[in-house]
């Protein structure tokens, strides 16, 4: 149980996690050029909690998949945590969760976790003992001796989480993880990452379609225009970190909530 609405999102002392400058990136395809995202300037600093938002297409995941050195940028700079992407991949900087869970159905739960753990080489004990401590994080204590397909979507997804996190990454990266989840799943599950966020401290960048869940998530909301990808707005979300799903309700969110549609009924107007 969260405990009642008064400890405020800390300000984060200027530290940065990402940034990135200019950035723009074509894909070279049979039919011609397209380009997913145009002259991106974006700076993210340690402990935020910050969404992606726009219309499909828009190069959200293209941004996030750039940021884990998935993609290379045509022109502009990446900077993670100092270092180019492929240095921050190099060095395990970030922990990656898919739009799937992605888990292996002939692996249990717990050797799903320390899948990451046994390719950089942690001893077995360290590993038990992550896998145990990542079960808990994410509240599947238990269920380690599970297969995949013995758990609820729900579950494999924060498995999938779990595993992310395994290794201790600065930033943790998520491509719409609750996207194919029922509404109340989803909503327990906004719930449950906000509470791992608080307790981890971890920067995240969160790409999704849902404004509420945008907002209800968010320390800051970068709304983002159609193709080519383009930042139309960055919302500061002043919401307390230890919100609960009745602030949805609230005359506040729903004011982020607007600005956050507005923005992407404004950003449709872009033309080149």
């Amino acid at each position: 149980m969260l405990s009642p609405l008064t400890k405020q999102t800390p300000s984060v002392a200027g530290e940065r996690v990402i940034d990135v400058a200019d950035l723009s990136l074509t894909f070279q395809t049979a039919d011609g050029p397209v380009q997913a995202l145009s002259h991106i300037d974006l700076a993210v600093e340690r402990g935020e909690f910050v969404s992606f938002i726009g219309p499909s297409g828009c190069g959200k995941t293209t941004l996030l998949r750039a940021v884990a050195d998935l993609e290379t940028p045509t022109s502009g700079a990446i900077r993670v945590n100092g270092m180019s992407p492929a240095e921050a991949r190099a060095k395990r900087a970030y922990g990656y969760v898919f739009q799937a869970p992605a888990l292996y159905p002939w692996r249990t739960v717990a050797r799903n976790i320390a899948l990451p753990l046994e390719i950089m080489g942690f001893d077995k004990k360290e590993r038990d003992e992550r896998v145990a401590k990542g079960l808990d994080l994410v509240n599947l204590s238990g269920f380690g001796k599970k297969f995949p397909w013995q758990l609820s979507g729900g579950m494999q997804q924060r498995a999938s989480i779990a595993r992310a996190l395994s290794f201790d990454p600065d930033l943790l990266l998520m491509d719409e993880p609750f996207g194919a989840l029922d509404e109340i799943v989803r909503d327990k599950l906004n719930e449950q990452l906000l509470r791992l966020w608080d307790k981890t401290q971890k920067t995240v960048l969160f790409v999704t379609h849902s404004i509420p869940e945008a907002v209800f998530l968010s320390s800051k909301i970068v709304v983002m225009s159609p193709r080519p990808g383009r930042i139309h707005d960055v919302i500061d979300c002043g919401l307390p970190r230890d919100r609960t799903l009745d602030i949805r309700e609230t005359a506040e969110f729903l004011e982020i909530a607007n600005r956050v549609r507005h923005g992407l009924r404004e950003g449709h107007s872009y033309v080149d």
